[in-house]
């Protein structure tokens, strides 16, 4: 089973891959799930990746979270 998601492969990542995720508007979460939204990738958090998978979520994403 892949570990890309966890330990020596986040490392190299800013903040190891720490931050806010764009759709739930949540702090210091692992974002390292890529997304599309509004034809350009982002990257959200491991639960609304989940959701979005299931139709429970939406990606509404602003250019504001898109930048940082």
């Amino acid at each position: 089973m892949s570990k890309a998601h966890r330990g020596k492969g986040i490392r190299d990542q800013v903040s190891c891959g720490r931050g806010e995720c764009p759709v739930c508007n949540r702090r210091n979460v692992k974002i390292l799930y890529e997304q599309e939204a509004g034809g350009s990738k982002v990257k959200i958090c491991k639960t609304c990746k989940a959701a979005i998978k299931h139709g429970k979520k939406n990606v509404a994403v602003t250019s504001e979270a898109q930048q940082g």
